[in-house]
């Protein structure tokens, strides 16, 4: 999740598992916040660490610092410095428990995207990503923040009421998320169309309309189900895949990495002399958020990452047209 998330939720937390201090006065809403914010935040610093070029950032991003193992080895180690910068030894067990939850929230927040959390290391690297929730929801996050704002000026009953309805949130994007599967999988099979591998993803600050990703040997299909279609049938958008393309380049390294962090949802194409690769699984078409430069003239190259472009308002205005079911036209229609 974003910044914004992990930190109301790490703040959130916190509170919560400091109540009988706080109803004690042996500490304050906003000393159990900011540690929450900060320890929150943690784990995301992995991202100023460089593995040499934009692939390995990107798959090697949500490691370690995400994993449930380790994170749950160095919570103690966290809640002492934290001891002794407070000056509170006496509140040791609740620290180690109060860090222990923000850190592995943490976690378990960005698994439920669908980027990819390597909970399990070392024991496996699996990049675990569940996509029921955008990497920025406005609805899972207001309910921390309102909560906590309420807890600073009267109870802290606020904060719970907070945490409480964002889990519901979460819980909502789940059922959602199969809802969706459900019916995509049914149109799939009324319509006759092949579907070698299927996924169904949370689009941009909503959990009401799903994209839905159709990978086959030689096309990807890209279609949304909004939850207030009914029965409508989804449009689908069909983009050619180059078999012969990614037998020759399948093992390159950036590119295989590429394949397997996205579970073979990836597309490679080339583009006059430049040869890219793809993750389907995040952005829209034709807007994706990691797409690569591998090869130039048919040589390898360190990759390059593209930008994501910047002229796409008329993404949003369709987004919104879409989630209320107002409109079928695939966006990849409507920009191209």
């Amino acid at each position: 999740m974003d910044s914004l998330s992990q930190i109301a939720l790490g703040a959130a937390v916190s509170v919560a598992a400091f109540h009988k201090p706080i109803r004690n006065k042996q500490m304050k809403v906003w000393h159990a916040a900011a540690a929450g914010a900060v320890f929150g935040t943690l784990p995301d610093l992995d991202v100023l660490i460089s593995h040499g070029d934009p692939i390995s950032d990107m798959t090697m991003h949500r490691t370690e610092s995400h994993s449930l193992f380790y994170l749950t080895l160095v919570s103690p180690l966290f809640a002492w410095l934290l001891v002794k910068l407070s000056g509170r030894p006496q509140l040791f067990k609740q620290t180690v428990l109060a860090v222990l939850l923000v850190l592995l929230t943490h976690a378990l927040l960005d698994t439920m995207t669908i980027y990819g959390t390597q909970l399990a290391l070392p024991f496996s690297d699996y990049p675990f990503g569940v996509g029921s929730i955008f990497i920025i929801d406005p609805l899972y996050t207001l309910p921390l923040l309102l909560g906590l704002l309420l807890a600073f000026w009267s109870k802290t009953y606020w904060n719970t009421a907070g945490l409480a309805l964002s889990t519901a949130y979460l819980l909502f994007g789940v059922v959602a998320q199969q809802l969706a599967y459900a019916e995509v999988k049914q149109q799939l099979a009324d319509s006759g169309q092949q579907a070698d591998q299927l996924l169904v993803t949370a689009t941009p600050f909503n959990t009401l309309l799903w994209r839905a990703v159709v990978v086959n040997e030689d096309q990807y299909l890209e279609g949304y189900y909004s939850l207030l279609d009914g029965s409508t049938q989804m449009q689908w958008r069909s983009f050619p895949r180059d078999t012969a393309l990614i037998e020759q380049w399948q093992d390159n390294p950036a590119v295989a990495r590429l394949a397997w962090f996205s579970h073979g949802f990836y597309q490679l194409e080339q583009k006059e002399d430049q040869l890219l690769v793809t993750d389907l699984r995040m952005g829209m078409a034709p807007f994706y958020s990691f797409s690569f430069v591998v090869a130039t003239n048919e040589q390898p190259q360190a990759p390059v990452q593209l930008e994501f472009p910047r002229d796409n308002a008329a993404s949003f205005d369709w987004l919104y047209q879409r989630v209320l079911a107002k409109t079928q036209i695939p966006l990849s229609d409507l920009v191209k």
